[in-house]
């Protein structure tokens, strides 16, 4: 991870309690309560509450939504997150992302395509000035 970096800056603070360690390869789904930290090969969606992280030799083979996810490693699918996606120069991503904040770090791939949201989207006719009557 990148140096200076605290937890709670990433907002990392959920408990870490499910970790997929380097020479494991698990095949199928994963849901997790709170964090999730993969530095092996998960073939299979992710879903969990809080983070996912994942190493920098660590591979996610599927779909992953979360709240955030930080990731050195690989990711071949789709990455849906509530909250903010950090891509590490040691990164690369195969898919698209849907978050509401995106990082990337000079080095890293990332080949799809990202679309991000606020929380409340706003319609064309509140953007040019024009409120909706409520």
């Amino acid at each position: 991870m990148r140096r200076g970096r605290t937890n709670s800056e990433f907002g990392r603070g959920g408990e870490l309690n499910t970790i997929i360690g380097k020479g494991t390869t698990v095949l199928g789904d994963a849901q997790v309560q709170n964090s999730l930290r993969i530095d092996g090969k998960i073939k299979g969606n992710i879903r969990a509450t809080d983070t996912v992280v994942v190493g920098k030799e660590g591979e996610v083979e599927g779909r992953i939504q979360t709240k955030h996810l930080l990731l050195a490693g690989k990711v071949n699918g789709n990455i849906a997150a509530s909250g903010k996606v950090f891509l590490e120069s040691t990164a690369s991503v195969f898919g698209d992302i849907q978050a509401l904040k995106l990082v990337i770090d000079e080095g890293a791939y990332f080949d799809g395509k990202c679309s991000m949201k606020k929380e409340k989207e706003e319609t064309q006719e509140e953007r040019k000035g024009n409120k909706l009557p409520s």
